[in-house]
């Protein structure tokens, strides 16, 4: 773990080292991008698409007909998970794909150190197709453009299993946190699995801590921790971990939480071995991997939650966007950018069918067969607030600690003073005053 966490960090000093990551080229400044027509002709092209575990199947749509269309050769690379932090060590070696999914929030861009390594999306063709409300919500750092959102950012929540619910005379959602967690040990003592985790993986452990933080969140607490007038030592942060642990040693968790994995979390959900999991969109992915959207919408409901009530946290993630890269090859980045312009647009009411999702394009109707849990998580949208990804100047590895507790091998406090000590090395590399 803390060999990982170096990486990062070294990662980021690198990417940051030569200029002001945070700094960008204004649209005024700039001017408008050139986007090539999404059908020019690119034979001989060969196009590389990096993507995670839980995204590399969701361009394939869009390369079929985009190679048909062009004539160009699109390859998806999986990146290991980590995959955040395989990326970054790799661009910070020089290595770089002409595309990759990437989580489009200020604090991912400036660990990609947008201004040198990112193309700018300025003008992008689609952008006025959008729904209003989304065209902006993400992908921007300082005024520039960096990510092209796909897909509906992803919500932090609960995804249940209606027949576990039914099955045990539940008959309505929890209210707030605190009922969740009442209806958790009511199952238990029924025998069932209230919740399951994937501690093996690792990446969504931080959901359970984030859900916790949403009302502090609204309430300004990462503009403090921003700041350093907040830690994540501090009771805020500290107590959700406390609570995370306490709720792991209550049992109301599946008995292999150290060891299990994405792919199980999702089949164990989806057969009634567990009851809820705390999770974001790419998850919801998994299921329809796994079963059709009939069999979904009888099974699968979803419901947001926070302490004060049923309240998400928004936190756009890998899967929701792409970047593009400077590669030094222009030929290849305006290729680059015209994939993304066909993604948005020819491409994309074939792209929302394929993968059975909402459309973020006020022209393109959601397909039918969009199941009521993916709707329900985008109408959360609106009124969850940001996640630390989304309003942190840094995204330090707080997951990757919080493994180590589940693990045994990390306290909540040195949970918490690791990732502080991390955030502040990033917060400093990323020239945030106060570090």
């Amino acid at each position: 773990m803390k060999r990982i966490i170096g990486a990062a960090v070294i990662a980021l000093l690198a990417l940051t080292a030569c200029s002001d990551p945070g700094a960008g080229d204004t649209p005024a400044a700039s001017g408008d991008t050139a986007w090539p027509a999404p059908d020019t002709k690119l034979d001989g092209v060969k196009l590389t698409i990096w993507a995670a575990q839980n995204s590399n199947t969701v361009p394939t749509k869009v390369i079929d007909g985009f190679q048909k269309a062009t004539g160009a050769t699109v390859q998806v690379v999986t990146i290991p998970d980590p995959y955040e932090q395989g990326i970054q060590t790799k661009v910070a070696t020089g290595d770089k794909p002409d595309i990759a999914f990437w989580q489009p929030t200020a604090s991912m861009l400036t660990a990609l150190n947008a201004k040198s390594n990112l193309q700018p999306l300025t003008g992008a063709p689609w952008l006025d197709k959008l729904a209003p409300d989304l065209r902006d919500i993400t992908g921007i750092l300082d005024k520039t453009r960096y990510a092209a959102l796909i897909t509906s950012p992803a919500v932090e929540g609960v995804y249940y299993n209606k027949e576990v619910f039914a099955a045990n005379g539940i008959t309505a959602t929890p209210k707030n946190f605190d009922e969740m967690i009442t209806l958790a040990r009511q199952l238990k003592a029924k025998g069932v699995t209230p919740f399951y985790e994937m501690g093996g993986d690792r990446w969504a452990t931080q959901w359970w801590v984030q859900v916790q933080l949403a009302d502090a969140a609204k309430n300004g607490l990462w503009d403090r921790v921003n700041t350093g007038k907040e830690k994540f030592t501090d009771p805020a942060v500290l107590d959700t971990i406390k609570k995370y642990q306490a709720l792991i040693g209550e049992g109301l968790f599946n008995t292999d939480i150290k060891t299990a994995k994405f792919e199980d979390q999702g089949a164990a959900l989806l057969n009634g071995k567990a009851a809820m999991v705390v999770q974001v969109n790419s998850f919801f992915g998994q299921l329809q991997a796994k079963a059709d959207t009939a069999t979904l919408d009888k099974k699968i409901g979803f419901f947001p939650i926070a302490p004060s009530g049923n309240v998400g946290t928004f936190i756009p993630d890998q899967s929701n966007a792409l970047v593009a890269f400077k590669t030094g090859d222009a030929k290849r980045e305006a290729a680059a950018r015209q994939l993304l312009a066909y993604w948005m647009g020819p491409g994309y009411a074939d792209f929302v069918a394929d993968r059975n999702t909402v459309s973020l394009e006020t022209a393109v109707p959601s397909p039918a067969g969009v199941p009521k849990a993916l709707q329900d998580v985008h109408a959360a949208l609106p009124a969850s607030v940001g996640s630390m990804q989304a309003l942190a100047v840094a995204n330090p590895d707080l997951y990757l600690n919080l493994a180590d507790m589940i693990a045994g091998t990390m306290t909540p406090e040195q949970v918490a003073k690791a990732t502080q000590d991390q955030f502040a090395q990033l917060a400093k590399a990323a020239g945030a005053a106060g570090f």
